[in-house]
């Protein structure tokens, strides 16, 4: 695979593959024979010009470095899983004192993990928590009756039923151990509780891990927790707690099992034993479209119910749509909501509930990095139909209002500030990039006039025109506004036997004679050509492969032509 680019790697390093124009699975031989043919254009040797030759050394010694690490199965290894920072002093290190590839991945990642015990004292992981109960029933579910009265005021109350704020903080203490320490508070109808919570956690095997917990507030309280991976495809969990009332403590027994059929579809059993003792069985089918459950649940005193949900997962637009339902002992639930991202580190969705004998409810939730802000709106003890739908309609408008009055504006805006102190930081790398760029430009002019005239003899494949970068064209194909490099000559140079193949997977900015004009942003080449004597054109991504000429590229002029003619 290619080297990945890290978070603080170098936009415009070097990318090995691509400079030697090879595909990330290239065997030795073929990292030679790229090397031998690009020599031939830049070994310093085969310029006699002086400022020539000095250009071909700096290119030759590029090409150089990238076959002695891609050739070499150690140093490839390390360059594949780390770039080329894991070529540094300390991946030097790593490749002298083993042998295999496997060993020098295993031996680099312990030197990982040693890095991370030294760092455990300095990381945290806050969460946090806040829900604001919301009751609106007097929006939906208001008294006619009290219109006769003219002392009763009418003005209509939306009042905050309740508040709750929890936090955590993880501390690691061991690479094994883990003290978590939380709090919460909360109120409802003007009555407030709180609690301290206490736990350690601690990793008994790859396998298990244990947990105890003490809880200080409104009374005492604690629990051990366990897990344990029984098989390859089978897991257990327990847990035993005392949940502390006024009067006396509480014994509450937990386990499930859980069993793994295939890659996507999991079987769950729960035992709850204590003061609401239950049985629940679930299946659990997850993809990557798809995330299905159903579950059926019994408990005491003739209590039941079942329920069922299906969750869409739109990958491309990073969204989810849940739809579930729920009979039981007790009434029945339907439930319908969106979830979508709308930053980096934030999710915004809302549910809307339908519920006999609560009434309906919309729970809109917001989750900001660690943080969550979960707000429950009751807005009607009934099956009001007016309460449906403004529940459901108000909150898709108000998001496509705020997403696109205020979330999209300020992303452009955050984006063109991140580009723009990426540039900044790297302008003088990107000017360096440049001149190499040029610089290889212009020791390949003399074997592109060759390979230009062999083509036009024999009616070959000829670049006509290449244009790499920001690339915007109208309804017909063509070209309105580029902000972009001229890569005929790089692309023409790398034309053999009337065929250009480039492999996916690699950026096309390593390539001789190309750097990139427009850093963080979405790049793409654009192809003008003639074979046969018949002009082609094809506009493709930046990692997408070439492999040309392809009949599919023939420009609708020339096909029409070619028609009539025959």
């Amino acid at each position: 695979m290619a080297a990945p680019l890290e978070d603080d790697e170098d936009p415009v390093s070097e990318n090995f593959y691509s400079l030697l124009n090879v595909a990330t699975d290239a065997s030795t031989d073929e990292i030679n024979y790229a090397f031998r043919r690009l020599s031939k254009t830049y070994h310093p040797d085969k310029h006699t010009d002086p400022v020539k030759k000095k250009k071909a050394e700096v290119i030759f010694n590029k090409l150089k470095r990238a076959n002695e690490v891609l050739k070499d199965r150690h140093k490839r290894a390390i360059y594949d899983m780390y770039g080329e920072k894991g070529l540094e002093t300390e991946g030097l290190e790593v490749i002298s004192r083993t042998k295999s590839p496997a060993e020098i991945i295993a031996e680099y990642e312990r030197l990982q993990r040693e890095r991370e015990e030294r760092r455990l004292q300095q990381r945290t992981n806050p969460r946090g928590n806040v829900t604001v109960g919301i009751n609106a029933t007097d929006l939906f579910d208001s008294y006619s009756g009290y219109e006769s009265d003219p002392d009763y005021g009418q003005s209509t109350v939306v009042e905050m039923s309740s508040m709750s704020i929890s936090q955590s903080v993880e501390c690691p203490l061991t690479v094994k151990d883990t003290a978590i320490i939380s709090g919460n508070l909360s109120t409802q109808n003007g009555t407030g509780t709180g609690a301290f919570v206490a736990s350690w956690r601690r990793l008994t095997s790859d396998k298990g891990w244990m947990e105890l917990e003490t809880v200080f507030g409104n009374g005492l309280g604690g629990s051990i927790k366990g897990f344990r991976q029984l098989t390859r495809r089978c897991y257990g969990t327990c847990a035993a707690s005392l949940q502390g009332t006024s009067r006396s403590l509480r014994p509450i027994l937990s386990s499930t099992i859980a069993y793994q059929f295939d890659r996507h579809l999991q079987g769950r059993m729960t035992w709850n034993m204590g003061f609401q003792s239950s049985m629940t069985t679930a299946l659990v089918y997850d993809s990557q479209q798809y995330h299905s459950a159903l579950m059926l649940m019994i408990g005491m005193r003739k209590a039941w119910h079942i329920q069922a949900s299906v969750t869409r997962k739109f990958q491309e637009h990073e969204a989810k749509l849940r739809v579930a339902l729920k009979i039981g002992s007790h009434g029945y639930l339907l439930e319908y909501g969106f979830e979508k991202k709308i930053t980096q580190f934030s999710f915004l969705g809302a549910t809307m509930g339908i519920s006999v004998p609560h009434g309906i409810h919309l729970r809109v939730k917001l989750f900001r990095g660690t943080q969550t802000f979960l707000f429950p709106i009751h807005l009607s003890e009934t099956l009001s139909p007016s309460a449906v739908f403004y529940g459901t309609v108000l909150p898709v408008v108000a998001f496509f209002v705020v997403r696109n009055l205020i979330v999209n504006p300020f992303l452009r805006q955050q984006k063109e500030k991140e580009l723009e102190k990426t540039r900044r930081e790297h302008s003088e790398k990107l000017a360096q990039r440049k001149t190499e760029a040029e610089a290889a430009v212009e020791l390949m002019k003399e074997t592109v006039e060759r390979s230009v005239e062999a083509e036009e003899k024999k009616g070959g494949l000829v670049i006509v025109k290449g244009l790499y970068g920001k690339l915007i064209t109208d309804d017909d194909g063509e070209l309105i506004d580029r902000e972009c490099l001229d890569v005929s000559i790089p692309l023409q140079a790398l034309v053999k036997e009337s065929k250009l193949i480039l492999p996916e997977n690699t950026t096309k900015s390593g390539l001789p004679g190309f750097y990139d004009p427009v850093i963080g942003e979405t790049k793409t080449l654009f192809i003008r050509y003639k074979f046969r004597h018949r002009f082609h054109q094809v506009t493709l991504a930046d990692t997408e492969p070439i492999r040309l000429p392809q009949q599919k590229h023939l420009i609708k002029d020339e096909l029409t032509s070619s028609s009539s003619r025959s």
